[in-house]
């Protein structure tokens, strides 16, 4: 005979369902919003009160969009850009977190110190040494000047150190190493297939943050052939008159990559949230 098992009446579930409920659409609302400005014409922008139901204006906003920037080509050098970016720091991220967490070396601990302090600088410090670098190198107006400096990245190496150190036994690298296994076969044999939930995670941030990052990429790109999407969207800016109806709209497709990559690794994110261990 089956038990029936009830669930008890409690407070503090309720609560929390709601309280995340809240939390869900305070997070939505910003993209709602902005999609609601996509389909108005740009004086509902500063209407009282505040226009909350979507207009009929998405496809003629984005008209205007398409005759004022090269927008498709735009998205395709961003696309180009966090895509080369995003491969390239998992894979150095993923080999330095290796290193610095299965490897004894002289300096280890000062040179992981030294990469974390990295951390607490802001970037704008470094604008013009970084520029004069690049001017120097003839990578103005070239993505690969852009892309260059983003390739070392300091929470990358610090997020696959950790997630290697608790999740890669070390039972399982000696057993390869006996088996004759050099350190790069360890490495994508036994390692990669472990991290791929901490690939996911990391992949996304920093595809993320390519994506938006703004002050660089309008340092180095003078072009309009080879402005990424954040550059050309800046353009649209007017010194006399700014058509918000335009812009959000741009910003609204904009974003649409950026839904379309969490949609595909969201599994593999949170579950490097969630394991902690190595499944059996």
């Amino acid at each position: 005979m089956k038990q029936v098992v009830v669930k008890r009446f409690s407070f503090s579930r309720i609560f929390m369902y709601l309280f995340l409920t809240l939390a869900s659409l305070f997070s939505i609302f910003p993209f709602y919003w902005m999609f609601v400005m996509a389909t108005r014409p740009s004086a509902a922008y500063n209407s009282i009160p505040p226009t909350l139901t979507p207009g009929n204006m998405l496809v003629e906003n984005f008209k205007k969009v398409l005759n004022q920037i090269d927008f498709f080509g735009s998205m395709w050098n961003s696309v180009v850009l966090c895509t080369i970016v995003t491969v390239v720091v998992l894979f150095i991220s993923s080999l330095a977190g290796f290193a610095f967490a299965k490897f004894k070396f002289p300096g280890k601990n000062a040179l992981f110190i030294a990469i974390l302090v990295t951390m607490i600088i802001p970037p704008q410090l470094g604008l013009i040494p970084q520029y004069l670098i690049i001017a120097k190198a003839g990578l103005l107006d070239t993505l690969q000047g852009v892309m260059i400096l983003f390739f070392l990245n300091p929470l990358g190496i610090f997020l696959m150190r950790q997630y290697i150190s608790e999740s890669v036994p070390d039972e399982l690298i000696e057993a390869a190493k006996i088996d004759g296994a050099t350190n790069f076969k360890i490495y994508r044999k036994v390692v990669l297939p472990i991290i791929l939930p901490a690939f996911a995670t990391l992949g996304i941030i920093v595809f993320t943050a390519t994506w938006g990052e703004f002050l660089w990429q309008f340092t180095v790109l003078r072009d309009p052939e080879m402005y990424t999407i954040q550059v050309a969207l800046a353009s649209l800016n007017n010194t006399f008159k700014v058509d918000f109806g335009m812009l959000l709209s741009g910003v609204f497709w904009a974003t649409i990559p950026l839904v379309i990559i969490f949609l595909l690794f969201n599994k593999l994110f949170i579950a490097s949230i969630t394991e902690g261990s190595v499944k059996s």
